[in-house]
């Protein structure tokens, strides 16, 4: 079976960013579960997916347009301490995780830490970035229904909602 919209696919990557490595799912001795065509993987990646079968071997490179962007100019914005938890450990440079109001999360980078605000660059820390994934698919599957229903890949083992 090929992997395409509305297929599950469970892969092993490695992300390279000029070199040097970045993240790889082998640390955590564990797949990446996706279900295709629902936003889930950087579109560049998902559409090097597209196509391939289980066992297959890829390496991909992705430009930043199809990865998380070009970085925008005046994206730094001000925001209270109150919203970073861990505010008294940040520094410049740092990526950290914001709630977003509407759900989800964004990952921001550090620019400033000041006595009651914290600086943060709203650009994806790999914006602007071009990107190599070394991918090993390991199955490729009709999605549940249950799993189109609810928009992601639910894993073997993984807890039914």
């Amino acid at each position: 079976m090929k992997a395409g919209k509305d297929k599950v696919v469970s892969l092993h990557y490695t992300l390279t960013v000029e070199g040097e490595k970045v993240e790889t799912s082998h640390d955590r001795d564990e797949q990446l579960w996706v279900l295709l065509g629902r936003g889930q993987l950087i579109p560049g990646l998902e559409t090097a997916l597209e196509g391939h079968e289980a066992g297959e071997s890829l390496a991909v490179d992705v430009a930043a347009a199809d990865a998380y962007g070009e970085r925008q100019e005046g994206q730094i914005q001000r925001m209270s301490k109150k919203y970073f938890p861990q505010a008294n450990r940040l520094k410049p440079g740092m990526v950290t995780v914001l709630q977003r109001k509407e759900g989800g999360q964004r990952a921001v980078t550090v620019h400033k830490v000041g006595m009651s605000a914290i600086d943060v660059d709203l650009n994806h820390p790999m914006a602007g970035k071009n990107l190599h994934f070394d991918v090993a698919i390991g199955e490729v599957r009709e999605a549940t229904e249950e799993e189109l229903k609810h928009g992601h890949a639910h894993p073997p083992g993984s807890a039914k909602h």
